[in-house]
């Protein structure tokens, strides 16, 4: 089997709903099995960025926030969107400044990875950032945060305890960990 070959052929593309940062579709397809199907996809237009901040003590700073979507509090790196024609370490510089007023000397991305790849296009990139600077913060107007240092150490178990479960952060603070040791 061709791995490069694509099965599926569409039919036809319909946008169901859109606004500043996603676009839902609905495709009429013909499908693997070649047989007609639906497929719906959410295209998001921003890239998702995620940051873990490591002091040259080993803490890492996580950020806390309500989750709308999910109806509850979320622990998480700090991350956010940043639009497709602005490089993306100048988002991710500008995300970890807004959330929790820390700025960073160096940068090395860690990690590309896809969200969901069978219902959204949604990339997402995240950086390590070290020789850390503390400021104040700026957050978004929509956004009630708190910001808690603890060893990475410490945030390693919480993701392997369940405590934290966004996809973004589970994974970078795992190969931070892994980077770091």
């Amino acid at each position: 089997m061709d791995e490069t070959l694509n099965p599926w052929k569409t039919l036809s593309t319909k946008t169901q709903y859109e606004n500043p940062w996603i676009r839902v579709e609905e495709h009429q397809v013909i499908n693997a099995a070649n047989k007609p199907g639906i497929y719906g996809t959410v295209h998001f237009k921003n890239l998702a960025l995620g940051i873990v901040p490591v002091d040259n003590e080993g803490n890492t700073y996580l950020v806390g926030q309500y989750r709308y979507p999910l109806k509850q509090y979320s622990w998480e790196i700090p991350e956010g969107g940043g639009a497709l024609e602005i490089e993306p370490l100048v988002s991710a510089q500008r995300e970890l400044k807004e959330e929790t007023g820390i700025t960073a000397m160096e940068w090395r991305l860690i990690q590309e990875m896809h969200l969901s790849n069978s219902a959204t296009d949604e990339r997402a990139l995240i950086y390590l950032a070290t020789g850390l600077h503390f400021g104040d913060s700026a957050p978004e107007e929509d956004e009630a945060l708190t910001v808690k240092k603890l060893p990475l150490k410490k945030a390693t178990e919480m993701v392997l305890n369940g405590e934290i479960t966004d996809a973004i952060s589970v994974v970078a603070l795992l190969r931070a960990s892994a980077l770091m040791s």
